[in-house]
């Protein structure tokens, strides 16, 4: 799909994106506003992929036969707006048809959602994949006519190199240039490039953590073994939904979307790429190897793997551990003969970003009996020490992420992030702006204080108002009614409702029937375990206090429960700054046994015996 002129039979879509030039397209007439948008390079924020569920994406029609005539109002508009705002042309963009020309105005989605940049990790011995070796050469004459790679080759003797063909029609033209003093660049056992005069202080690598949600990027001093630049960005499939199932589901359901979903994923990367170059003032040529963790269905998408099997019971891969590629078959603009390899998934819903987050704890080399959980849509869980490892998945749905959420956003600008509740509501607000919705730690903290003070019950529920005056009469009158739901009112319009309350344990009854039956299956108990890491973007920011009172985690001692970070992007820089701890990630694969929660018939009962606070 393309903006490039009407063509007979479409209508014309002027997009006024907060921030960007206006953009006009064409499209077949009935296609929706968010899928017009998306198709052409305009984010439409969604966390459901464009099917009406997240009530997300909505956006203002302002053109042709006033707003209010220009798209009908679908059943769900209102419920996402005020009478006033279905006046003024406020729509759902997933559920508004473009049957006629219109003007849209699309607010501003935030694209640098805030994350965990860095993680636990370990120190390493320094061995990179990457070398640089300068040589001296003796020019060749009559008397000494041996090949230029060769002469090379020979100075090189106790490498047993293969050559890669950039290397093969650089070699004769940069030794001539730069007199016979040249660099040769090593990946692993390939000879790349040949470079003049000494560049060998200059070998940098690129760390990737491919998240559905949030991507990081690290640029990597392989000389030196330190990160020289750090940045992150929304994934750009978010309009395909929040959470893979949803993607999956787009290819599914279109057969073009995998290749959308490809350039997307491709797109962010090679970004990013350029950003921590710019800042590192490195350039992109002197990138010569890149290592990505991401969950098996990222991968899959970047790569253009179709994903359907993974979505679909039995839940398998096309691969477990993938041959090294090139960097520019992830799309990444960087040396043309740059390497990529991507980290070994454990299983479907296991994947490499899970592996990078073990490796970079040393999940396997520590003796105490530790619990590993990744928090977010999918949470994956490890637990074990240096003895047996066991890993499993569970599907905690995407209240994290601030889906499904009535005033849930993602972790960025006006979001609320910690909630405390004293005589008084205290927020802790993203950017210190004013709040305008709440993020997954927001929407922890919240149910926590609210059950701290007794305003709910221990199954989820809000008291009755005689109640909450008795047990927390400053904070009584914030209880309201929205519709027919009962709310908990935080600042201004953002409110937790009802529902919320219950979304929050649905997910939260996941991740614990997960660990508990991984216990189980260990047979150890829950006062066995010595330490809680809890990895990832949201588990850097949760309250361990707060995920202990709603039953998250463990009830251990607070110490004992770890903010590990991006633990996913450590285990991507391991594997550039070592080949032996490359090689541990693919020795994890063995190591790591893993549990398949969905075909246990005690998963249910225990998932609704764990509904409750």
């Amino acid at each position: 799909m393309t903006g490039e002129g009407p063509g007979a039979g479409r209508v014309r879509l002027r997009l006024l994106a907060e921030g960007r030039p206006p953009k006009e397209v064409s499209v077949p007439p009935g296609v929706s506003v968010f899928e017009a948008a998306s198709w052409n390079g305009v984010a439409v924020d969604s966390t459901c992929g464009g099917h009406g569920t997240c009530r997300k994406c909505k956006v203002r029609v302002t053109g042709t036969g006033g707003p209010a005539g220009a798209v009908p109002v679908s059943r769900l508009d209102p419920r996402a707006f005020t009478p006033e705002q279905l006046r003024d042309g406020w729509r759902l963009a997933c559920l508004a048809p473009a049957v006629s020309d219109l003007e849209v105005e699309v607010p501003a989605l935030s694209t640098r959602p805030k994350a965990a940049t860095v993680g636990v990790g370990r120190q390493v011995i320094l061995r990179p994949a990457v070398q640089k070796r300068y040589v001296e050469l003796a020019e060749p004459s009559l008397s000494d006519q041996v090949p230029d790679l060769e002469r090379l080759l020979a100075a090189l003797d106790d490498l047993e190199l293969t050559p890669d063909l950039h290397a093969v029609r650089a070699v004769g033209r940069v030794m001539r240039a730069a007199d016979f003093k040249v660099t040769a660049v090593v990946v692993d056992d390939a000879l790349i490039d040949v470079e003049p005069g000494d560049t060998s202080g200059s070998r940098y690598g690129l760390a990737f953590d491919l998240g559905t949600t949030t991507v990081v990027a690290t640029l990597l001093d392989l000389s030196a073994g330190t990160p020289v630049a750090v940045r992150s960005m929304l994934n750009l499939q978010q309009p395909y939904g929040a959470d893979v199932i949803s993607r999956i589901s787009a290819t599914m359901l279109d057969p073009a979307a995998l290749d959308r979903l490809r350039d997307a994923a491709r797109e962010t990367l090679d970004q990013l790429a350029l950003e921590v170059c710019k800042e590192g003032e490195v350039s992109p040529e002197h990138v010569y190897e890149v290592a990505l963790a991401g969950n098996a269905t990222m991968v899959h998408l970047v790569l253009g793997v179709d994903p359907e099997p993974l979505g679909v019971a039995p839940f398998v891969m096309a691969a477990r551990a993938l041959p090294v590629l090139l960097a520019s078959d992830l799309g990444l603009r960087l040396h043309p003969r740059a390497r990529a390899v991507v980290l070994p998934a454990l299983g479907a819903y296991v994947g490499g970003d899970v592996v990078a987050g073990a490796l970079a704890t040393g999940m396997d080399r520590d003796r105490r009996l530790r619990l590993f959980i990744d928090v977010g849509t999918n949470c994956e869980i490890v637990l074990g020490d240096a003895d047996r490892l066991l890993a499993t998945a569970a599907p905690a749905g995407p209240a994290f992420e601030g889906a499904q959420i009535r005033c849930g956003m993602r972790a960025s600008a006006g979001a609320i992030e910690t909630v405390r509740l004293t005589p008084s509501v205290e927020l802790g607000v993203i950017g210190d702006a004013e709040p305008v919705g709440l993020c997954g730690s927001g929407l922890v903290d919240a149910v926590s204080e609210l059950l701290r003070v007794g305003l709910l019950d221990r199954s989820g529920r809000f008291v009755p108002d005689a109640e909450a005056v008795r047990l927390a009469p400053e904070l009584a009158d914030r209880l309201a009614t929205v519709g027919r739901e009962r709310v908990f009112t935080l600042a201004g319009e953002v409110y937790l409702s009802q529902r919320d309350v219950r979304e929050l344990q649905f997910a939260k009854a996941a991740i614990a029937t997960g660990w508990r039956l991984l216990l189980q299956e260990y047979g150890v108990g829950e006062d066995e375990i010595q330490q809680v890491l809890l990895a990832g973007s949201f588990g850097s920011y949760l309250s361990p206090a707060s995920a202990v009172r709603i039953g998250l985690v463990p009830a251990l001692a607070l110490p004992r429960i770890v903010s590990a970070g991006n633990v996913a992007g450590e285990g991507a820089k391991l594997a550039l700054l070592s080949v032996q701890e490359r090689a541990g990630a693919l020795a994890l694969l063995k190591e790591i046994h893993y549990v398949e929660l969905s075909d246990r018939p005690d998963f249910n009962d225990r998932f609704v015996d764990l509904l409750s606070f």
